[in-house]
């Protein structure tokens, strides 16, 4: 998954920064973003997205709306 991040000034760079180190996620500073070739990017990760989404459910890895119900229902009662 990608991130662009459009940041205001110096300091929330170094916010930023400081935040993503903590957390020691792999990132690059001072990307050009290329902004054609970005909105190419985003919509081809999105329709493999939507591709997977459809072959989870034609397999039948899908929970019906019903038994979402019911659990929630079923944890309600127990919390009382």
């Amino acid at each position: 998954m990608s991130i662009l991040v459009n940041i205001h000034s110096e300091q929330e760079e170094k916010v930023l920064l400081a935040f993503l180190n903590s957390l020691k996620f792999d990132y690059k500073a001072g990307v050009v973003a290329d902004e054609e070739a970005m909105q190419e990017g985003i919509i081809t990760q999105y329709n493999s997205e939507i591709d997977a989404a459809i072959a989870d459910i034609d397999a039948g890895n899908f929970v019906l709306h019903e038994d979402v119900e019911k659990l929630f229902a079923d944890r309600r009662k127990t919390l009382r």
